[in-house]
């Protein structure tokens, strides 16, 4: 495995780190979600990253994870960096999703709980909340870290300006902001437009997911929609229309670029969201341990010539490959 410091922090992260947004609740098999753990773990991937409201249902991938620490990882405890967030809808009522500090305080609880843990190593505000003060969202983080609950406070989908004003904040809390989670790859490049300049600015780390966007940047929807994908399933997170023509035809002309450098799309695809230098890492998803092997074959190619990236841009930027 290879690991990169996060920022300008004492934390080196491997530069691929396992995501259980799908995949990992009660509708998925256990023994699967077992495995690519398990997996992960013996191939040098120690970053987990998680939040309440993956499953699904919402709470069921930190049980899952909780299940595979008990039996498989307890004794690696302080290898791990396991991370999760609350933001997003968890229970009914005013105060069971959004920024308030009795929200994120409250699901910081339950999702310890849930995982069978004392703390998190990363616990992220996991939106912006435009109607509740965003000193009360960061005073929430900040005493996360107080009770020991979380060693490190991360955000996630934050505009550049709101992450430089809840920097300042958790600064002035004494806080350390460590990390920035935003969707970031090929197809969707909106952090590159001010929000890596405060990262940059401020030492912090930045680890994008959907690196793949969500399997467009696979194979998996050149002959079709697969039962199993996120396009195909009753629950997934993508729908048939989401799968465009432009989408394909750009991917398809990538997957030539790929193959000119002995990658898989998806491994040139990650190599070119590590390519920054804030990313020390991306969060990738799986549905069977193949898939992260095959991720993994990354490190052997990480480097992008300036001729490739061009040839990148070009395709990316055509009104349609």
């Amino acid at each position: 495995m290879v690991y990169r410091r996060c920022g300008r922090s004492g934390i080196q992260l491997p530069v691929i780190a396992l995501g259980l947004w799908q995949n990992f609740g009660d509708c998925e098999v256990f023994e699967n979600a077992r495995d690519m753990v398990c997996r992960s773990f013996d191939r040098g991937i120690t970053h987990f990253d998680l939040a309440n409201n993956y499953g699904p249902p919402a709470g069921t991938a930190e049980a899952t994870f909780g299940r595979i620490l008990a039996t498989d990882l307890k004794p690696y405890r302080d290898e791990l960096v396991i991370a999760t967030k609350a933001g997003y809808w968890m229970w009914n009522g005013p105060y069971g999703e959004w920024g308030s500090k009795k929200y994120l305080t409250a699901s910081l609880d339950q999702s310890l709980k849930r995982m069978g843990l004392d703390y998190v190593d990363i616990y992220y505000s996991h939106r912006f909340d435009p109607d509740t003060p965003l000193e009360e969202t960061m005073e929430a983080l900040s005493l996360s870290v107080r009770q020991g609950k979380a060693l490190y406070v991360g955000l996630s989908s934050y505009s550049a300006e709101q992450t430089a004003a809840a920097v300042r904040i958790l600064r002035d809390m004494g806080t350390r902001c460590l990390i920035h989670q935003p969707r970031y790859n090929m197809f969707d490049r909106w952090i590159e437009d001010g929000l890596t300049d405060v990262l940059r600015d401020e030492g912090i780390g930045c680890i994008p997911f959907s690196p793949l966007d969500q399997g467009f940047l696979t194979t998996k929807y050149f002959d079709g929609i697969p039962a199993d994908s996120r396009a195909g399933k009753e629950h997934g997170t993508l729908s048939a229309t989401d799968v465009t023509e432009d989408k394909i035809g750009k991917a398809r002309a990538l997957h030539e670029i790929a193959r000119s450098r002995g990658q898989t799309l998806p491994q040139l695809a990650l190599a070119w969201a590590l390519r920054l230098d804030v990313v020390p890492s991306v969060i990738i998803g799986a549905s069977r341990a193949s898939q992260i092997e095959d991720n993994l074959g990354v490190m052997e190619n990480l480097d992008l010539s300036s001729d490739e990236l061009d040839a990148i841009e070009a395709i990316l930027r055509s009104a349609n490959a």
